[in-house]
């Protein structure tokens, strides 16, 4: 079962997404400023840096933003639908200084370093990604029968107009054709409406910022596991159940307003929030995580801690990364950490058992919106995985760098 629950506050908007009554992410708005992802600019090439093979565009933001010479390029996609990473071009072929570009923010600015973004513009429905510049038409890999996976490419294929391009998203799995077509031609109408606006946006300048909070929860987070929405507010409710009802979700049914000034107090979001901000996670058997991120990379361990087990030792090593590997797929979530990530689990001698550790990691993994992959184990008996780095850490929106100690703590 999952559950959201929306917070209202003066200058935005908080939401929370449980899955069978354990914390799994936080969102916040602040004024509607604190979401850059998916915003389309006009931005001006300022420097262009053959060395690192990218350049740094002024889109008006404090901070110029980062462009990969790969990501200012027309998007190529390889004989199994992935995206190229690798470009041939060079990033002074490509651009240069003083010009303009339409552009838009693909990473979130984290700490000293400005946004990422991507001549390669997309616009997001609730169950297609339209690619208004490239032609092409692809399905998440998170989808994996067959069958299925031919049935949504052919719609998209019919339903796309020519010179434009469509991602499938996993929403749209069990989808009729008729409601994926609707989806793509919203799309559409709203890139056209959007085009002759393009010109006329002074340089640098913001063209189309991404749906607000609540939007972005129906598209991105709404699927057939949400059975409640709580609210603290009558007209937000109304706005819920009127998008709901749109796409003919269920929950329309199930928005239940609680007229709270915490709302978060009463569901432990917050206690949650302040838990997942120290280094050390206790788990239910009395074993614990410790979770440290460095520049580099994140590094877990794993400790048995108060818990003794009852027959063998082997078996308690067993049951404590079990309940760790959940536990780790859920912090990764919770704190949005991202990049590589390498775990100690207690060392376990049977090869089955390391097998069923991994599996259970995957899992749990699995459920993550976040792309997310484990490489399995390293001679050191490491556990070695890496995740997506999409918008900011948990730790970057809640807490400063410590002024007393220079950054090396945080307050």
């Amino acid at each position: 079962m999952k559950e959201i629950v929306l917070q209202s506050r003066a200058k935005g908007m908080r939401a929370a997404v449980f899955e069978n009554g354990d914390l799994m992410d936080v969102f916040e708005e602040e004024g509607g400023s604190s979401h850059l992802v998916g915003n389309i600019y006009r931005g001006r090439v300022e420097n262009v840096l053959p060395g690192m093979q990218a350049a740094f565009v002024d889109i008006g933001l404090d901070k110029n933003a980062f462009l990969y010479v790969g990501d200012a390029v027309a998007a190529r996609f390889d004989e199994d639908d992935k995206p190229s990473l690798v470009s041939q071009d060079r990033i002074e072929q490509v651009v240069k200084p003083r010009q303009e570009l339409l552009v838009q923010i693909t990473k979130e600015p984290v700490g000293g370093k400005g946004a990422r973004i991507s001549v390669n513009l997309t616009l997001p429905g609730r169950y297609v990604v339209l690619l208004p510049l490239v032609n092409y038409v692809g399905v998440s890999r998170k989808i994996l029968e067959n069958e299925e996976r031919v049935r949504l490419r052919d719609l998209a294929a019919a339903s796309k107009p020519e010179g434009m391009g469509v991602i499938v998203r996993t929403l749209a799995v069990g989808v009729d054709g008729e409601e994926i077509a609707e989806d793509i031609a919203q799309l559409v109408e709203k890139w056209r409406v959007l085009q002759p606006r393009i010109p006329h946006v002074s340089v640098p300048g913001l063209v189309h910022k991404d749906v607000d909070l609540i939007s972005r929860l129906v598209r991105d987070w709404v699927d057939q596991d949400v059975e409640k929405i709580t609210v603290d507010q009558n007209e937000v409710a109304l706005i819920l159940r009127q998008a709901l009802r749109e796409i003919e979700h269920p929950a329309a049914k199930h928005i239940l307003v609680a007229a709270e000034k915490d709302l978060f107090g009463r569901y432990g979001v917050d206690d949650e929030i302040r838990k997942a901000l120290r280094a050390k996670v206790w788990l239910k058997s009395g074993g614990y995580l410790v979770i440290q991120q460095t520049e580099a990379l994140i590094v877990i361990d794993v400790n048995t801690g108060k818990y003794v087990g009852q027959r063998s030792l082997e078996e308690t090593v067993v049951h404590t990364n079990l309940e760790a590997a959940r536990e780790i797929a859920r912090q990764l979530r919770l704190r949005n950490l991202g990049g590589i990530i390498v775990i100690d689990f207690i060392d376990m001698t049977s090869k089955e058992d390391q097998q069923r550790v991994i599996e259970v990691l995957e899992t749990a993994c699995a459920r993550d919106k976040t792309k997310s992959q484990v490489l399995g184990l390293t001679q050191l008996g490491l556990v070695e995985m890496t995740r997506k780095k999409v918008g900011q850490t948990l730790a970057v929106r809640y807490t400063s760098p410590c002024p007393t100690c220079d950054g090396s703590g945080r307050v």
